[in-house]
């Protein structure tokens, strides 16, 4: 998989997003990153344990996997972003956006082009 060219793609789909990155099993930023013209939210420091933590908590959800199904995107909506997270084979590709993105349907086109 083509990630640079992947991450490109997903941060066209709405002027909205503000982050769209590829994490390694190790929590590592290995594609993708801010937009040009967004600030980051965090500190360049929080970025390291923000990655971690996501790559924890989609190794976490992996538990339940044999009774409720594979999970394809996990979102949060916080008070200053939506944080939407997509695990994709050992990675996982972590895209924020402003509070106003339309989060029901932008997950579903991230889907789609995950999937091609």
């Amino acid at each position: 998989m083509d990630f640079e060219a992947i991450c490109k793609k997903v941060a066209g789909l709405d002027s909205k997003i503000r982050f769209v990155g590829m994490v390694n099993n190790q929590g590592r930023l290995i594609a993708g990153g801010m937009k040009e013209g967004k600030k980051p939210l965090e500190d360049t420091k929080d970025d390291e344990m923000l990655f971690m933590e996501l790559v924890l908590r989609t190794k976490m959800r992996k538990e339940f996997d044999k009774q409720l199904g594979a999970v394809k995107f996990a979102m949060s909506y916080r008070e200053k972003a939506v944080v939407m997270s997509f695990p994709v084979d050992e990675h996982v590709m972590l895209v924020s956006a402003e509070r106003e993105i339309d989060f029901a349907k932008i997950p579903f086109k991230i889907l789609k082009i995950l999937e091609n």
